[in-house]
Formats: structure tokens, sequence, C-alpha cells
């Protein structure tokens, strides 16, 4: 196996496992997005990957700073991560500004489905 297929491995296990600091409909959703960028890239040029692994590298070294500094932002808020500066957003082409678009949307929704309530819990 080439070093940059164990890299590859290496990181993505790093995320699924970082992911599990997210509350369980963030996680869901990131698992998911997670998996498919990787698949969605596997057979793409050395530039292209580069750039992927930089930004998947990021993300999870943000993801990992946040998991040690304890960070439980509150639930009103709801959020994670760091903002999407203009400068990356410009990088975007169409494609990837329509799957931004819904991934927001799905981040968004009303989490109802992965709500867990404690039997003894009346709402």
């Amino acid at each position: 196996m080439s070093s940059h297929v164990a890299q590859v491995r290496a990181l993505y296990r790093k995320i699924l496992l970082l992911h599990r600091t997210l509350p369980l409909h963030l996680r869901a959703l990131g698992d998911q997005y997670v998996k498919d960028e990787f698949r969605r890239h596997k057979n793409v040029g050395q530039a292209e990957a580069k750039l992927f692994m930089k930004e998947w590298e990021g993300y999870a070294a943000m993801l990992w700073d946040q998991a040690k500094q304890g960070i439980q932002p509150s639930p009103a808020k709801g959020e994670y991560g760091v903002p999407l500066t203009e400068d990356k957003l410009h990088l975007f082409n169409e494609e990837q500004i329509g799957q931004l678009h819904e991934l927001m949307q799905e981040a968004t929704k009303p989490k109802m489905q992965f709500d867990v309530e404690d039997a003894g819990k009346k709402s």
C-alpha cells in the first residue's frame, strides 16, 4: 500500500473518530458527508488530492482543538467549527456551492429523528 493511501485512510479514520465528540445529529450528518467526499475524491489528480488532504487535515485539527478545549456551545446556538471565509468560498465551483447549500439545509433541519428522550422525562 502506498504511503499516500495510508495517509488518506488514517485521516479518514481520525475524522470519524473526532466526530464522536459531536452531538448525534451532527455526527450522523458529518460521517455521511466525510464518507461521500472521500469516495468522490478517490481518483483525483495529484494537485487536487494535495489540496483535499490539506483542507481535511485542517478540519481534523480544528475538531481536535475544540475537543481538547471541551468546547460545548450552547444548545440554542448549536455552533461548531469555524466560519467559512469569503476567500475559501470563492475557491468553490458551482457544484461545490450546491453541495455546501445542501449541507447547510441538512444541518439546519429540525433534528427530531435523532432526539432520544429519557423514558422518565416528559416534554
